[in-house]
């Protein structure tokens, strides 16, 4: 029991100075990001928080709705239910015969020429 009691803190030492030396080297290196805008450069106006918020949440907040429109309102249009496990929709092949598949022609023999692909090369 002890011998696992002095693994334990051993391994925790070993965590904690890791993270003490990862933090004080995030200090050491940030250093110099305080330092004062060099000669030549603009110094910018402070930006104003609500602006900020407006231009990097409302521009997304507002292409998000854009996309969501133009996915669900032409469905809507068209009298479509968009709820999950709605039924499929009727006629969907575009362009196709207006039969139903009971109406289509089916082989009744071997030689008939009926029924589509047949297979053979």
């Amino acid at each position: 029991m002890t011998h696992h009691l002095a693994a334990l803190l051993r391994r925790s030492a070993v965590v904690g100075t890791t993270a003490l030396v990862g933090v004080l080297g995030g200090v050491a290196l940030a250093g110099p990001a305080s330092a004062d805008v060099p000669v030549g450069w603009s110094d910018p106006d402070a930006v104003d928080p609500l602006h900020a918020i407006l231009v990097l949440g409302g521009i997304p907040l507002l292409m998000l709705i854009a996309l969501v429109a133009m996915i669900y309102v032409p469905p809507l249009v068209r009298g479509e239910r968009i709820a999950p496990g709605a039924p499929p929709v009727q006629n969907q092949w575009i362009g196709g015969p207006r039969k139903t598949t009971a109406e289509l022609a089916a082989p009744d023999t071997d030689e008939s020429q009926a029924g589509g692909a047949r297979a053979r090369w």
